[in-house]
């Protein structure tokens, strides 16, 4: 019996780039339904990718600041098809063509000629350029394919309202003192508010409790782990942050959001159009490696954010599995 065929794909990314690239990673897995498909992705996003449906098993892959990691682990004959979901090279082309695959598909780029695909457009959203991607190899992809399934642990905090604080970088960030603003309204109005923050936001999530006086029970610093995360976002009233990870993790559980855009715009990383999605925009773009946060995003108010959630329509009180993003 000749071994099972193996599809890599290569997203070495965090857990909204994981996330935006769902559409594309289930449309591999309808194309190729007898390959194993093996994710190269950080080690910590393996109960993300099985979340998805899409993926057999995670290939440990990382490195620092969105760059592309040196090597994979990647063991046996070379895989059967390979696909860059990481970038349009070349760094990630000459990456996954070390491995020898029969069959690459990849954006093209002038410094990798022998690579055949479509071209890189740099202002294209991102759910869209690897659905395109995946068509121009003859691929059918669906952008809105993008929901999970609903979490089967119970929620720390049903019915909150969860402010995340923190982003991957310091631009993204909008300042602690308005997310205390937000809080402290939505409290006086008789809301649940809690706060969440990533492994290495301790600080920032300690200084925005302590400004509003929340209970321990609803401070979750730390990074909580991927099932009770899911569970507190699908079961949120809203979730209010930047552009970052649990925006995304939002969407793909139909949990109304309020996300604050700056300096990238929503039109690169936004949701999808939808009545329980608020974007807040007001650019231009800026800088997305300043080491403070973007003009674009101190445009924003929190009479603003607070404005957008009163827009948000009612939750039901149990959100649908797999419903339309659209």
């Amino acid at each position: 019996m000749s071994p099972r065929p193996r599809l890599l794909v290569l997203r070495a990314l965090g857990l909204g780039d994981l996330l935006a690239g769902v559409p594309a990673l289930r449309a591999l897995r309808r194309a190729f339904p007898g390959h194993e498909l093996v994710l190269a992705a950080p080690a910590e996003l393996a109960p993300v990718a099985a979340a998805t449906g899409a993926v057999d098993r995670l290939l440990p892959a990382s490195a620092p600041s969105r760059a592309v990691p040196r090597t994979l682990d990647w063991t046996g004959p070379p895989p059967d098809v390979a696909v860059d979901l990481h970038g349009n090279g070349p760094p990630s082309h000459r990456l996954l063509r070390s491995l020898r695959p029969p069959r690459l598909l990849a954006f093209a780029h002038p410094a990798t000629p022998g690579i055949e695909g479509p071209p890189w457009y740099a202002e294209e959203h991102e759910r869209d350029r690897w659905c395109r991607l995946l068509r121009f190899h003859g691929i059918d992809a669906d952008p809105t394919d993008l929901l999970l399934p609903r979490p089967t642990a119970p929620s720390p905090a049903p019915g909150a309202v969860v402010l995340h604080p923190g982003a991957g970088a310091p631009a993204r960030c909008w300042p602690p003192e308005r997310y205390a603003a937000v809080a402290t309204a939505l409290r006086a109005a008789g809301r649940r508010v809690v706060v969440t923050g990533g492994p290495d936001e301790d600080d920032l999530v300690a200084l925005l409790s302590d400004r509003i006086g929340l209970p321990t029970a609803d401070v979750f610093a730390g990074g909580l782990p991927f099932d009770r995360l899911a569970a507190l976002v699908a079961d949120a009233r809203a979730v209010v942050s930047g552009d970052t990870g649990i925006a995304h993790l939002a969407v793909a559980h139909a949990t109304p959001t309020v996300t604050l855009f700056g300096p990238v715009p929503p039109a690169h990383w936004g949701p999808p159009p939808h009545p329980r999605h608020i974007a807040l925009w007001h650019g231009p773009p800026g800088n997305p490696h300043a080491h403070h946060p973007d003009p674009a995003l101190l445009r924003i108010t929190p009479r603003e954010v607070l404005h957008a959630l009163t827009r948000l329509p009612p939750r039901p009180s149990t959100a649908p599995a797999g419903v339309s993003a659209r």
